[in-house]
């Protein structure tokens, strides 16, 4: 399949679809088509955004007058929590999204999934191949919807084999600007690790999700396929990589069972647990060959230089930020310290009565 001139992005309102239509409405020659029930919160030039659900009984009528030719399928909500409504977008309405493709004679679809539905067990080999049969027992949303729609992709492939469908299972995604499990748990105050596990793990920085998506578009590459940064790193060293060089490790059974009390107290598990316990105590490592031999893409990122990264970011927004100021306190400091250099060189005292150089209240600062 060759670069195709027409492509759509469901759930082009959010975070990741918003990124690639930015990134494909730059491509000379294509005709890239946002579908989302929210529109984008900025606007993309060169994208043309139609609002309406991904489960609009339509739809199929809409690809086909448009001459969609490949479909990258990204409209997903995430959640710590199962719900009937994000089971029924998630799950359902991937179901109605491949069905209209199929009616409408698509040629491509590319779909966002997680290698976290391998599950993370003692068990584990070094490396989990494509081949091995998801099995995680994941208490998230999140996981359990990807765990369904992947199931419901191989029956797809096998009905539909002249759609060439593309799944890319990312790890752990790491960015300046990306909220993620992984983001959040380093950006908390406090880091709990388990007492005793250090399991190995792997990483992808955001604009290289974005660059496989936009990859696996133009290539005739369909399948699975596990995508991450080269370099696997134990959980201590990315923390450390990660700006976090102090943890609280919790004991493991403690942790466990304090879970359900916290919900009891009503405070969200993934607030204090970020990332589920055992992606915490059992590795869960793609293998990356196929990525690297029949999808042929190579993120830009290793998993080293996407921590240092976005460590170099966060440090960077700090100090630039004043610690915490927002950019208007800066400029009326920086304004007040102007007016009082300006006073101190005619040689007028500070505060004085009249003092055209200072307004009320400034004669506070020293």
């Amino acid at each position: 399949m060759v670069q195709p001139k027409t492509v759509l992005i469901t759930g082009a309102g959010g975070y990741w679809g918003m990124r690639l239509a930015a990134r494909l409405a730059s491509v000379p020659h294509l005709h890239v088509i946002g579908l989302d029930a929210a529109a984008p919160r900025e606007g993309i030039k060169g994208l043309d955004f139609v609002q309406t659900d991904v489960r609009n009984p339509l739809l199929a009528d809409f690809l086909r007058e448009e001459k969609v030719e490949a479909v990258c399928h990204l409209a997903f909500a995430e959640s710590s929590r199962r719900s009937e409504a994000n089971f029924d977008l998630n799950v359902m309405g991937t179901m109605k999204v491949f069905g209209a493709c199929a009616a409408a004679g698509v040629q491509k679809i590319v779909c966002r999934s997680s290698t976290a539905i391998y599950g993370a067990r003692p068990d584990n080999p070094a490396f989990l191949s494509e081949e091995r049969t998801p099995a995680a027992k994941s208490h998230t949303g999140t996981v359990r919807d990807w765990m369904e729609i992947e199931a419901f992709c191989n029956g797809f492939r096998s009905q539909w084999p002249d759609i060439a469908l593309t799944v890319l299972r990312f790890p752990n995604i790491i960015g300046p600007t990306a909220d993620t499990p992984m983001t959040r748990f380093l950006r908390s105050k406090l880091t709990p690790t388990l007492m005793g596990f250090d399991p190995l793990m792997q990483v992808i920085h955001e604009a290289d999700v974005v660059a496989a998506l936009w990859h696996s578009l133009c290539h005739d590459a369909a399948g699975v396929f596990n995508v991450a940064a080269e370099g696997v790193l134990p959980l201590s060293k990315l923390m450390a990589l990660g700006g976090k060089y102090l943890s609280a490790p919790v004991f493991h059974l403690a942790a466990y069972w304090g879970n359900p009390l916290l919900g009891a107290m009503g405070m969200p598990v993934s607030r204090a647990w970020p990332i589920e316990l055992d992606y915490l105590r059992y590795p869960w490592v793609g293998d990356l060959c196929k990525m690297r031999e029949a999808l042929e893409f190579t993120p830009a990122y290793t998993a080293v230089s996407a921590l240092r990264e976005f460590t170099a970011r966060r440090r960077l927004a700090h100090y630039t930020s004043g610690g915490g100021k927002s950019a208007q306190e800066e400029e009326l400091l920086r304004d007040t310290i102007e007016r009082r250099r300006r006073a101190r060189q005619n040689a007028a005292p500070i505060g004085a009565q009249g003092d055209p150089g200072l307004e009320q209240g400034e004669e506070d600062f020293v």
